[in-house]
């Protein structure tokens, strides 16, 4: 009966299918793994409440959003884009992918300075809509959400891609330990080095498919006429 210990998992993949609150579903797993293992209800509440405590820097970002939606609040959208109409020959692409670049140099050096609640959905996100209006005109739903789609993307790969760049990162770490573990001989300036080469790929690719963006943009623009 060893297996149905594995019912937190179980709870896990169906909490995620049916798109259910994370933390909810990620919390009743918890509990309902500890109770089939043979815990007390109040030894699973003070496992959870001791790795809260350890790891409450996860919950910073409790203060991160309401200074981010107060700096919303007085403008900071609209400033952003007020900068990109100030900027000549600046596309929607363009934002994208020198924001990639930026978020990978960042991961790089392990500067955690970016990010989707901190850059993303107050900066990126509406200096590269702003892009897409100077150009075009007002744009439609389906290509806000693509905009939107697009920059998160790039946040993701320029902080996975290049993060291992740097050689004290936690995943770095992780590798090194793991393999070394396993018998493999290896230091975490090895990895820093092979990871270089995937980070500046991912910087090209990810400027390539912004710049299919910025066409595919023109082509239906250009299709659709000039929108008031």
């Amino acid at each position: 009966m060893e297996a149905i210990k594995l019912i937190g998992i179980v709870i896990v993949i169906i909490g995620f299918i049916l798109k259910k609150d994370t933390i909810a579903t990620v919390v009743i797993a918890g509990v309902a793994t500890g109770l089939v293992s043979g815990m007390s209800f109040i030894e699973v509440l003070d496992i959870l409440g001791q790795s809260f405590i350890t790891q409450r820097v996860a919950t910073v970002f409790v203060l991160t959003l309401p200074a981010i939606g107060i700096c919303e609040r007085y403008g900071l959208k609209e400033k952003a884009v007020d900068l990109i109409r100030k900027t000549k020959n600046m596309t929607t692409g363009k934002v994208i992918t020198l924001y990639q670049v930026l978020r990978a140099l960042g991961a790089a050096f392990s500067l955690r300075l970016s990010g989707h609640p901190q850059f993303v959905r107050p900066l990126i996100s509406p200096m590269a809509h702003g892009a897409a209006v100077v150009k075009y005109g007002a744009v439609d739903e389906e290509t806000e959400d693509e905009i939107k789609g697009y920059c998160a993307a790039s946040d993701n790969f320029g902080n996975f891609y290049a993060q291992l760049c740097f050689m004290g990162a936690a995943g770095t770490m992780l590798i090194v330990s793991t393999l070394t573990e396993q018998g493999c001989e290896l230091d975490a300036l090895r990895v820093s080095l092979c990871a270089i080469p995937i980070a500046l790929i991912s910087i090209v690719v990810g400027a390539a498919h912004n710049y299919l963006l910025d066409k595919r943009l023109d082509k239906k623009h250009s299709a659709s006429g000039p929108e008031a």
